[in-house]
């Protein structure tokens, strides 16, 4: 959530910011600002909404400056306002945007005040400029002040600050939220996403907990939480794939449906061996982990918690290890038991989400035997702190509503599924011959596009809706019902089927729709039973089922038939026609599919 772009150069950096912040649009944000100087004139602009506004404000101001900041803004602290929009600024003189939290701002607040400080937003934000202001007082250099100020701040910053008595230095400190430096020739970069600086840089330094840097146009500075200089490892960025454009699709959503198959392909492309995983694909000591493991515990938010309930199933069915899967903000506020052998599995689309990785750091002192992560984003924290990790490889998602992420992840999952496996001597044969065929099965349920377009007219009044699997459909269930509350705003809620009659039943009416996930499996005649549980009680039913399943449309049940497909990829098969369901209703209800109201792609604050 939230943006930050920031720049030092000998050139005009109005345009730079700006473009950066397009590009981090898909983050999720409510308002945006920019603090340009140039020379000792500081200027700040801000706007309510989008990008676009602040853009069109800043060139009816006329303002320009070699060195930069600007923000997009999610609202925690304090309303959609152009005061609470970053950047900040403390006596006209010093100038900061922020993410993240800071936990103690009030009696920081109430101590600033106390000292003669007037207070312009509601925002925690404003303590800090404030607080750096207070200690530029009391220290030679911007450096030394943003140190001393840090050890004050409770919670999660990533934060960059410059102050207008210097147009050639800006301060960056990082804490619990990311930051990356990008390198020029007579000028430097920093950002929250490397995605916002690919036009103007392919080099990296990605800053590690508790660094605090001084960027110059010719000189990057990194010292770490104890204030010790240090070097961070330069990386060159291979990415190919941004946030440039939608081609031909309408949404960035529905661009990314269609590039699951493509992305399937990337996420096996060298990781397999005739029958078997590569497994080097995790990381150079898997194998031993893997071996010895006895139990795995997941661990991850949303829609990367349904993939890992997913696998709960794959792991305990296919590798014979006990397994458990718990929400990262729940598993790092309470007393949890670790069992012998036991690996961590993180999973982060972003590899920042702020819970996930508070609870892998919280992990790592409770003796768990390894830790390893899933991740879409090389160099993001969760991938630098863990022992092991597995790129998706998905190329960069867009959308706020995650798709080819969620389908890469349970991938990366069935993967790790089948090397455990192999690693204990059980067959896994039966899951790489099913994983290849994956791309091609997601090409064909693909072509269900236009049925399910049509089926979605039938939402365009409706309020409410339920969705029904069973076994390692059951998550699957889940990971529709969020698709289409994310992005259509209908509310939705996911059941596993047998549960019906304890209690969900009593929605079932004419305007309650029911959505079924029904492989053929050894439950489909279990969940033909629920289904008629439902038909008995008024209830108007849209089912996504083997084509040799046997279920027949009538007045009131649609069927949308999908090919046949092994059980053991069935959950990523039958995720597509809930994709495609929750876009197109989203689209005839008009909402901001791309962008949903009050919902950010990255989550880096708890």
């Amino acid at each position: 959530m939230c943006g930050i772009v920031g720049a030092v150069a000998e050139r005009p950096v109005n345009k730079i910011l700006v473009e950066g912040l397009k590009r981090l649009e898909y983050r999720g944000y409510d308002s945006a600002g920019v603090a340009l100087l140039d020379g000792n004139t500081l200027n700040t602009v801000k706007a309510v909404g989008k990008v676009v506004n602040l853009e069109n404000a800043l060139d009816e101001a006329g303002v320009k400056g070699t060195t930069g900041i600007a923000h997009t803004r999610w609202a925690t602290h304090g309303g959609v306002t152009k005061a609470n929009a970053h950047p900040h600024i403390s006596n006209s003189e010093i100038a900061l945007v922020h993410n993240g939290i800071i936990e103690n701002h009030a009696s920081l607040r109430e101590a600033l005040k106390g000292d003669g400080y007037e207070f312009l937003s509601d925002t925690d934000t404003e303590v800090m400029v404030h607080l750096i202001h207070q200690l530029r007082q009391q220290h030679t250099t911007l450096l030394a002040s943003v140190q001393a100020a840090v050890k004050q701040f409770d919670g999660a910053f990533g934060t960059v600050v410059f102050d207008k008595a210097n147009d050639n230095e800006i301060i960056v400190a990082r804490s619990g939220s990311p930051l990356v430096i990008g390198l020029g020739l007579g000028e430097n970069f920093i950002a929250s996403d490397q995605l916002a600086l690919l036009p103007v840089t392919r080099t990296f330094i990605y800053l590690e907990e508790g660094d605090v840097a001084r960027i110059t146009r010719n000189s990057v500075e990194i010292f770490d939480v104890d204030g010790n200089a240090v070097e961070r490892e330069v990386i060159e960025s291979n990415i190919t794939q941004d946030a440039s454009g939608k081609g031909e699709y309408r949404h960035y959503m529905l661009k990314e449906i269609y590039e699951q198959p493509l992305a399937v392909r990337n996420t096996l492309e060298g990781r397999l061996n005739d029958d078997r995983v590569a497994i080097d694909a995790f990381g150079e000591s898997a194998q031993q982990i893997f071996k010895d493991v006895k139990h795995v515990q997941i661990i991850a938010c949303g829609t990367s918690y349904h993939s890992g309930m997913v696998a709960r199933y794959w792991l305990e069915q296919f590798a014979g290890v006990s397994c458990n899967v718990e929400i990262a903000s729940e598993f790092r506020y309470r007393q949890s038991f670790v069992h012998e052998n036991s690996l961590l599995v993180t999973i982060s689309q972003s590899g920042e989400t702020a819970d996930t990785l508070a609870a892998l750091r919280l992990a790592k002192e409770q003796g768990y035997m390894g830790s390893m992560t899933i991740c879409n984003v090389p160099g993001s924290s969760l991938v630098r702190e863990s022992d092991l990790a597995f790129m998706t490889k998905a190329g960069a998602e867009i959308g706020v509503a995650s798709t080819k992420a969620f389908t890469t992840q349970l991938v990366g999952l069935l993967m790790l599924t089948a090397s455990i496996a192999q690693e204990k001597g059980l067959d896994q044969s039966t899951i790489v011959n099913a994983i290849k065929l994956l791309p091609a099965k997601l090409e064909e349920t693909l072509l269900l596009a236009d049925g399910i377009a049509d089926l979605a007219e039938e939402f365009a009044d409706k309020h409410h809706s339920l969705f029904l699997g069973r076994g390692s459909q059951y998550p699957i269930a889940m990971e529709g019902a969020l698709k289409l509350k994310e992005i259509s705003y209908i509310h939705a809620e996911a059941y596993a089927a047998g549960e019906l009659k304890h209690g969900p039943l009593a929605l079932i009416d004419a305007d309650m729709p029911i959505i079924v996930v029904a492989p053929n499996n050894e439950l489909l005649e279990k969940l033909k039973s629920n289904v008629e549980e439902v038909r008995a009680r008024g209830g108007i039913i849209y089912v996504f089922a083997d084509k040799d399943s046997h279920f027949e449309s009538d007045e009131t049940m649609r069927v949308i038939n999908v090919n046949h497909v092994d059980d053991v990829i069935a959950p990523v098969v039958y995720t597509i026609p809930l994709q495609l369901l929750s876009y197109y209703v989203a689209v005839i209800k008009g909402t901001d599919v791309d962008q949903p109201r009050n919902l950010a792609k990255s989550v880096t604050v708890e």
